[in-house]
């Protein structure tokens, strides 16, 4: 009876874990992680790891903040690497003294692929997390290269899953990301991108390069939802209902393009921009001659002109230091 008591009493302890639902990133982690890679490995093949800070909010990892922490690991042997524990606990000190709110939610590598020590790393970072923590921490990993069209942000958490060995296995599971900040960001994000001003890549250039860029991912959206529902047709994933009644919706939004009044009315506001647009670059052509012309009328045609004037202008300034110094060599 003792026996059978004791054992009802003993409580077998449970971590409780809550799931992440989405992750967003806020545009001053990208700016720390782009600076931190410059700074550190730029022209190298190394990767930098940093901490992630935030806050959790239902499942949703809010990441307003970063800072970089002193990382090596070996190229030839994966299992080696060095993280800086001191390091990260002093400066995770200092970031509470200026904003209680913001917690540990993770670490963030420069990657720009999941590597070996990517677990173990994780599991020293989950150390630091807040006492009673339900949230697992999340990695991100950041593609700093500057020929990435698309988000250059992917998100994950750890998942346990059962081998066939009865042996469990730890990996990396994608979590949904996107970019999100507050009306401070937005101001300073704009502000910064209105001083990038690269002289080589002009104006028109670089509308073009936006355009071709959002024509190519609607193209790789459009092919992903066909895969998609090839894939529902033949039998291989069951279907979605709430994907389906979306591409439904999105199909009903289309115009109908064989109607008569739709296509004429098209026709009518093309001619007009088109014409609008003939008119800008005709008026533009004909003030910049008009420009050409009077510089011609006004400097001559090899700028002698130009130079005559300059001259006419510098003898009066002659003439009043002469005078100006003839009243000094008189009361000499």
């Amino acid at each position: 009876m003792t026996t059978e008591a004791e054992d009802d009493d003993i409580v077998t302890p449970v971590k409780l874990t809550s799931d992440v639902e989405q992750v967003i990133l806020h545009p001053l982690v990208l700016l720390s992680a782009a600076d931190h890679y410059h700074r550190v490995a730029r022209g190298t093949r190394k990767r930098v790891v940093g901490v992630l800070l935030g806050q959790v909010t239902k499942g949703s990892v809010d990441v307003t903040n970063s800072f970089a922490v002193p990382f090596e690991e070996d190229s030839k042997n994966p299992a080696v690497f060095y993280l800086d524990h001191n390091f990260l606990e002093s400066m995770l000190h200092m970031y509470r003294k200026v904003n209680a709110k913001e917690r540990v939610v993770g670490f963030y590598s420069t990657g720009p692929q999941i590597r070996p020590n990517d677990l173990r790393i994780h599991d020293i970072v989950e150390r630091f997390l807040p006492p009673g923590s339900l949230t697992p921490a999340i990695f991100c990993i950041i593609d700093i290269r500057p020929d990435r069209q698309d988000l250059p942000i992917t998100s994950y958490r750890v998942v346990e899953e059962l081998s066939g060995k009865q042996q469990v296995h730890r990996s990396f599971a994608h979590v949904p990301v996107q970019m999100g900040a507050l009306e401070a960001e937005e101001v300073g994000v704009e502000h910064l991108l209105r001083d990038i001003n690269d002289p080589t890549i002009s104006t028109v250039a670089s509308l073009i390069k936006a355009k071709v860029a959002g024509m190519a991912t609607l193209t790789e959206k459009l092919v992903e939802c066909k895969d998609y529902l090839q894939a529902v047709a033949h039998g291989t994933i069951p279907p979605n209902h709430d994907i389906i009644a979306n591409l439904q919706t999105i199909l009903n939004l289309l115009p109908n393009l064989n109607t008569p009044d739709l296509v004429q009315s098209l026709i009518v506001k093309t001619n007009d921009l088109e014409m609008a647009l003939y008119l800008a670059a005709l008026i533009r052509s004909v003030i910049a001659l008009h420009d050409l012309v009077n510089n011609k009328i006004r400097y001559g045609e090899d700028g002698t002109a130009l130079q005559e004037e300059k001259k006419e202008d510098a003898e009066p300034i002659k003439d009043e230091k002469k005078e100006d110094t003839k009243p000094a060599d008189s009361k000499k």
